[in-house]
């Protein structure tokens, strides 16, 4: 697959204070215009062939880009007389496309692997790939409910409710589609992607959401827009970028990130300790993810079903969303060694290799997400936490909310400690912006 279609006719009327005279794709960050960004990211990974959908003012864009040749691609145009909405055009340039094809939106700032976005949906087997994500406002997003085998089973827009407890998992505006869809589309006026094309593949089970920590962001508002800027200036975009060795702050959930209360046993015992939404707020602003790794033996025992703690992981990633920081991704583990409680479920009784302080869950993530550990830290409020990133070669933080360290169970010593979780991220971070490595003599 080497053609991509990106639509750019939208007329961007949220941005209009910082576009005036100039197409939305076309608003000038760090001096160039968004559209480039966006078809250097498709070059670097050998997709050259383009088509750009253009309406609102085409003449700016194709006067700029020409054939693409000055950017080493080729590029065409289908130009929209009138607004055929977020597939019409496709059934237009039906003709021109090969069995699969990218389809990409235009006012999305992106630093994407599409390699390995592209053998994800080839593994998948599905008509329809989405890249989906975690993001800062997930209560104005159209929301994905992905089943287990990565298929989109719901699909919640951001025009109805969201209730109390969902997953932070978003549609990122960038899809691989196969070409025979389209003919279901016809050419008489304006068709919806997600209506007409989307939501009729997932009802037949053939929609994968395919799950990524890179950086795809909107550019729809002014503050937006000011935050892709800033984030350009320090590099970050390129760095989470997956082909890249990713750097991670992995956190323990209960007393770390939630108020300790002993294990959760239900949603509504879900409540952020202080100045948590600031800290993963500073790190989604950074180069490092965000990624929880958490012992739940309630599973085990019998206490909390698999789908109890979604609903309580889900809570917690609402409340986040709330105050605009979102978790990259969650690890648990769900066994436990001791035997002897009521209910408990025999074939998670188990001595493993993904309970800290073991490794297992760290060394998931590590290969899912591409995490150079040796450049990551683990925080947590329990020397157990501490020994696992020991165990794992990486830097280690105790917060001082939970138990504070005072389990005891190990005799270790992090690298640095705080009072609260927004100490230790501002501790970490300086360290970084200091020397540009992580300072492991910082207490």
């Amino acid at each position: 697959m080497t053609k991509a279609v990106i639509m750019a006719g939208g007329l961007g009327t949220r941005l209009s204070s910082v576009t005036k005279d100039t197409p939305k794709p076309m608003v000038k960050i760090a001096g160039r215009p968004l559209l480039e960004y966006q078809i250097e990211n498709l070059k670097k990974f050998n997709i050259r062939d383009i088509c750009i959908v253009v309406g609102y003012m085409s003449d700016v864009i194709i006067d700029y880009f020409g054939d693409g040749s000055e950017w080493d691609v080729s590029i065409t145009y289908y130009t929209e007389d009138t607004p055929l909405g977020t597939a019409g055009a496709l059934p237009r340039i039906y003709d021109s496309l090969e069995g699969e094809f990218l389809l990409i939106m235009g006012d999305l700032f992106t630093a994407v692997d599409y390699e390995r976005f592209m053998e994800a949906h080839k593994q998948s087997g599905a008509d329809i790939s989405i890249l989906v994500h975690p993001n800062s406002h997930p209560y104005d997003s159209d929301l994905i409910v992905r089943g287990a085998d990565g298929r989109v089973r719901d699909w919640i827009s951001k025009h109805s409710e969201h209730g109390d407890s969902y997953e932070n998992l978003v549609n990122a505006g960038i899809y691989i589609i196969k070409k025979k869809l389209i003919l279901s589309l016809g050419t008489d006026g304006k068709r919806d992607l997600d209506k007409e094309l989307i939501l009729p593949a997932t009802k037949e089970g053939k929609t994968y959401a395919y799950r990524s920590t890179e950086y795809v962001k909107d550019i729809g508002t002014p503050d937006r827009l000011k935050a892709v800027e800033a984030e350009l200036s320090k590099g970050i975009p390129e760095q989470r970028r997956l082909d890249h060795p990713q750097k991670c702050i992995f956190f323990d959930r209960d007393g770390t990130l939630n108020v300790y209360k002993g294990f959760l046993r239900k949603k509504e015992e879900m409540e952020l300790e202080i100045s948590v939404a600031d800290a993963v707020r500073m790190i989604n602003s950074s180069e490092y993810l965000a990624v929880v790794v958490t012992n739940q033996p309630v599973i085990a025992r019998g206490e909390v079903t698999y789908e109890g703690l979604k609903e309580i992981n889900n809570r917690m990633e609402t409340l986040l969303g709330e105050e605009g920081a979102y978790i990259d991704r969650i690890y648990f583990c769900p066994h436990h060694p001791d035997r002897g409680f009521a209910g408990e479920i025999k074939e998670l009784k188990v001595k493993c290799d993904c309970r800290k302080p073991a490794v297992g869950l760290l060394l998931k993530a590590k290969d899912e997400l591409h995490i150079d550990l040796s450049k990551s830290w683990i925080v947590g409020d329990t020397t157990t936490d501490i020994q696992t990133g020991v165990n794992a070669g990486m830097m280690t933080a105790l917060v001082l909310t939970g138990e504070g360290g005072r389990d005891g169970k190990y005799h270790v010593k992090p690298d640095i400690t705080g009072n609260d979780l927004r100490e230790i991220v501002e501790k970490i971070l300086k360290a970084e912006t200091d020397d540009g490595t992580e300072d492991k003599g910082i207490l």
